[in-house]
């Protein structure tokens, strides 16, 4: 389609004055029926890729959102514009409801249909969406089709064989923080084919990036408390543990700092109540864990701390990107000591599973000789569900087990010999990548160069050091420029790591990161003299 049309379309259907080019890219793409994976940040128009490439398209447009919240934000944009009939298919709905909603999907009445990944687990629903022929399926917060971080969704898995039964239409996946590992999972997992990956828009020069280093706790402590206290508000301090997040808001309120905790232990109106007190401006912040963020879009969120290292730069980045979103200049500051890391490395080597658990598993399910829901596989085998769920997931890696358009997974019938072994290897291939990921944000937090480099670096964007709004770049602290014998981005081979590509230069040192461990950092020197090191071309 013509860029003049898909700008009309975009502004007469939508409201949209115009289109960016990255926008423009992923649209054209997905209208020429390519798979496309965009990676923006929130409030950079993701939503209207799928919006305008669904409308430019004949036949409805099927997006999978986690949570209903988010659905329903989706929903309302959609019927605040002129735009075709949309509907949200969730629990929410009365039966009427969705009696109604599908059978405007089947007499073409029908544009957006909106839903969560385990309404696709239901044989009406999925046979009905597969009759009216979808010609885009799009995936929102696509990174939850990974394991890696906090937002995983084990109804995400699913979705790649969802595709091929409705009869392959365009992926779109959209996400807001995706790493190049969190990437490759995501076009794996979801099938794509020979996607374009459009990556942009990573560079929040409103963010005032910082480090305080601590040797003491309760000094690190009271440092947060002191520095809510006299920043302008509202704003989100992330906390390590349910725990920590409770006791830091009890000190925030003997400080005077209007606060409260939001985490996974809290009853859901507890939760809900927090949230809307925070979105409502009646908090000067909020103490919370990972289970606070997604779907959370307040625009004048003025400073985002961190009591505590998060386990990677990918959600350190997801969770420093909910400051400043307005545009104005906001805070992300992490307090930092050295001994956190140790509870970032625990839990990087959590819920793995060895190589008599990942056999337990592909047992149950031959022994079960039919579709086997993963609650069998858990009383089969007595393990917990963060195991079974990691153990299918390197089975099916390796090729041993499928899992079905309904969630159940089934013995895959040319499953090598090997294939326990194989996917307890590609299990602990996992661990160590993992634990390279800790290592990244130990990196972050004891850079001595610009730390706006090191984060768009990690996510593949070049960025010319000094950024002048962050901690070192304001103290005039950069590493010494030095060697640098392959080009950023260049892919390398290293006799016993593999495969991998060059991300960044610090002084005397360079970060590749491999495709089967992860990231690792090397002297450039050792790398030029012991030419451990050689480029593989295309």
């Amino acid at each position: 389609m013509p860029k003049l049309s898909l700008d009309a379309l975009a502004r007469d259907a939508f409201g949209y004055e115009g289109l960016y080019p990255p926008q423009r890219e992923a649209i054209e793409a997905a209208v020429g029926g390519r798979d496309t994976l965009v990676v923006m940040p929130t409030g950079s128009g993701k939503s209207a890729i799928y919006q305008v490439a669904g409308l430019a398209l004949e036949g409805p447009t099927v997006v999978v959102s986690p949570l209903i919240a988010l659905q329903r934000d989706q929903l309302e944009a959609l019927e605040e514009a002129a735009a075709p009939a949309a509907v949200a298919l969730n629990s929410t709905l009365r039966a009427s409801e969705r009696r109604d909603a599908l059978e405007s999907l089947a007499r073409d009445r029908l544009e957006f249909l909106l839903l969560a990944p385990e309404q696709l687990a239901n044989d009406e629903v999925l046979e009905q969406i597969r009759e009216a022929g979808p010609s885009l399926f799009v995936v929102d917060e696509a990174h939850c089709i990974s394991e890696w971080g906090h937002d995983f969704r084990p109804d995400y898995l699913r979705l790649g064989a969802v595709v091929e039964e409705l009869g392959r239409p365009t992926v779109l996946a959209l996400t807001a923080t995706a790493s190049p590992p969190v990437r490759a999972e995501i076009v794996e997992r979801l099938r794509m084919r020979e996607p374009l990956v459009v990556v942009r828009g990573f560079d929040r020069p409103n963010l005032r990036l910082a480090v305080e280093d601590f040797a003491e706790d309760d000094a690190k402590r009271e440092a947060v408390v002191a520095a809510v206290a006299g920043e302008e508000k509202p704003g989100i301090v992330y906390a390590a543990t349910r725990a920590r997040a409770e006791e830091l808001a009890h000190e925030f309120a003997a400080a005077g700092v209007e606060a409260v905790a939001y985490h996974g232990g809290m009853k859901k109106d507890e939760r809900e109540e927090a949230q809307e007190r925070f979105m409502a401006d009646e908090l000067d912040a909020i103490v919370a864990t990972t289970a606070f963020g997604m779907g959370v879009d307040k625009p004048n969120v003025r400073f985002v701390f961190h009591l505590d290292v998060s386990d990677s730069v990918d959600w350190y980045y997801q969770e420093i990107g909910r400051g400043g979103r307005d545009g104005a200049p906001a805070s992300a500051v992490l307090f930092y000591r050295p001994e956190d890391l140790g509870l970032r490395r625990f839990f990087a080597g959590a819920g793995n599973v060895d190589v008599d658990e990942v056999a337990e598993v592909a047992e149950a399910v031959r022994e079960l000789d039919a579709p086997a829901e993963p609650a069998d596989l858990r009383e089969e085998t007595g393990l917990s569900q963060t195991k079974v769920t990691t153990a299918l997931s390197r089975l099916e890696e390796v090729g041993a087990v499928e899992v079905l358009t309904s969630g159940e997974v089934v013995a895959a019938d040319d499953a090598e010999a090997s294939a326990v072994d194989d996917a307890a290897a590609a299990q602990e291939r996992r661990r160590e990548f993992d634990r390279s990921r800790v290592e990244m944000i130990r990196g972050y937090a004891e850079l001595r160069d610009c730390r706006r480099a090191y984060l768009l670096n990690y996510f593949g964007e070049p960025f010319e050091a000094p950024c002048g709004h962050c901690d070192n770049c304001e103290r005039g602290v950069a590493a010494e420029a030095g060697a640098e014998p392959f080009p950023l981005g260049a892919r390398v081979r290293h006799e016993r790591w593999g495969d991998g590509a060059v991300q960044r230069y610090e002084g005397e040192k360079m970060v590749v990161l491999f495709d089967e461990v992860g990231y690792k950092t090397l002297g450039v020197e050792l790398v030029v003299d012991g030419g451990l090191l050689r480029e593989v071309r295309a």
